[in-house]
């Protein structure tokens, strides 16, 4: 009986794995020149640590289970949870800010679906320490530099940017008590993603006032800063959140980044936990895919986990999406699922077999791929593998080993030379 993978999941057979391993090497390039080091945590945590963050309901989310010991336990569905409680365990050795990044493997139980898996890799950058907005400025410019690093413009992707202090503020001021901001934004946070009129009549029952579900409604597509004072009125806590989202906007267009963004308040993040400037990646002028990418700040994190008050910021990107989109742009390299040898060892005749493994076990050892047949086969066959296998030379092993020589065989050009084997590692140590 043939078992088939657990839906949700997926196989990473060579080519699949060189994809998955050019995505990944990128995301750690891209954070460790923007000055982030790495870190990373166990695969499963005491259940209780995503409950706080997130509540109960995130039980029937994830993949849970008990231990020996009858301790509730859970595979992370995010990192985010493992990193406040690193980082409070050592909050007072840590240097700050705290620049680290994370490329962890996540689980959720839920339907899978286009751009959204049960198993997914997702590469986390945060700054811990820092309420500066340019903290804030700095996880998009980095977010930004990976993706040009793969080739995306500004005609494939917008970085959509708001705040959560800003909502906050002009729910405040349009009479929405903040008992209730945290049921709300979930909704809100589902505005380009349901029709516009169930989205209304969603608001009008939940707020059970048309006119503040108006208020709210103009204030999501307003167009420019200065139109949210005419809607939600003025006080200096919305006064202090648009000067951050002007400062945060100045900073990006400094940075060479500003023509990737843009000021949309119909960003939302449903998380409760964002407590300042949020964002998302989007396609560009298309809602076919989910967001690539998203964050913002999270000020209350560390402190929620028992910790002290701490700002933080930080941002997560999913391979799933992320992949669906490269391809969909042809922005993966052509060659990347195929090997790649520098060296492909043949010999001539069965009795240079056992200097065949030899020779390809001192390039190795030299620090350069090699490979060679495993059994009996004419040259013209081991030929064939090697060209199979994309070797950028071949050496042959035939009657000139007899005097320690070699001949090597240029793959591109068909050229070959015959060279001592003193003098071939000789020069390959020298180079």
């Amino acid at each position: 009986m043939k078992i088939p993978p657990v839906k949700g999941t997926r196989d990473f057979y060579p080519s699949d794995m060189a994809v998955r391993n050019w995505i990944i090497d990128g995301w750690k390039k891209v954070s460790l020149r923007n000055g982030f080091e790495e870190y990373d945590g166990p695969i499963f945590e005491y259940l209780k640590m995503y409950q706080i963050k997130s509540g109960d309901e995130i039980v029937e989310q994830l993949f849970s289970l008990k231990d020996r010991g009858g301790r509730d336990l859970a595979l992370r569905p995010e990192i985010t949870p493992t990193l406040a409680r690193m980082v409070n365990q050592r909050i007072s050795s840590l240097p700050k800010p705290i620049k680290w990044f994370s490329v962890p493997r996540l689980f959720r139980a839920e339907r899978p679906q286009k751009g959204r898996l049960r198993e997914f890799f997702q590469w986390n950058i945060d700054i811990i320490g820092e309420d500066n907005v340019l903290a804030d400025a700095e996880v998009i410019f980095t977010t930004i530099d990976y993706l040009q690093e793969v080739g995306l413009t500004q005609h494939d992707i917008k970085v959509k940017i708001s705040s959560r202090k800003l909502l906050a503020a002009s729910l405040n001021n349009i009479g929405i008590p903040e008992s209730q901001h945290s049921c709300l934004y979930t909704l809100l946070d589902k505005y380009r993603k349901i029709p516009s009129d169930i989205f209304e009549e969603m608001l009008v029952k939940q707020v059970n006032n048309p006119s503040i579900a108006k208020r709210i409604i103009d204030f999501m597509v307003a167009p420019t800063l200065p139109d949210l004072i005419q809607i939600v009125g003025d006080n200096p806590q919305v006064q202090n959140a648009i000067q951050e989202l002007a400062r945060l906007d100045y900073l990006l267009g400094q940075m060479g980044v500003g023509q990737y963004c843009e000021i949309d308040h119909s960003i939302v993040r449903g998380l409760a936990y964002y407590t300042g400037v949020v964002f998302e990646v989007h396609e560009f002028l298309s809602q076919e895919l989910r967001a690539i990418a998203g964050g913002g700040r999270f000020d209350n994190l560390l402190s929620d986990f028992g910790g002290p008050q701490v700002p933080a910021t930080g941002m997560g990107m999913g391979d799933c999406v992320l992949e669906i989109l490269l391809r969909k742009k042809n922005k993966l390299p052509k060659e990347i699922d195929k090997r790649h040898l520098d060296y492909f060892v043949a010999f001539v005749d069965a009795q240079f077999f056992e200097e065949t493994i030899r020779v390809a076990m001192k390039l190795r050892r030299a620090g350069l791929t090699a490979n060679f047949s495993y059994g009996p086969a004419g040259l013209s066959k081991q030929l064939k593998q090697a060209s199979a296998q994309q070797a950028k030379k071949c050496v042959i092993i035939g009657e000139e080993f007899k005097n320690n020589q070699l001949v090597v065989k240029d793959m591109s050009t068909s050229q070959q030379k015959v060279v001592s084997e003193k003098d071939f590692f000789e020069e390959l140590g020298s180079k």
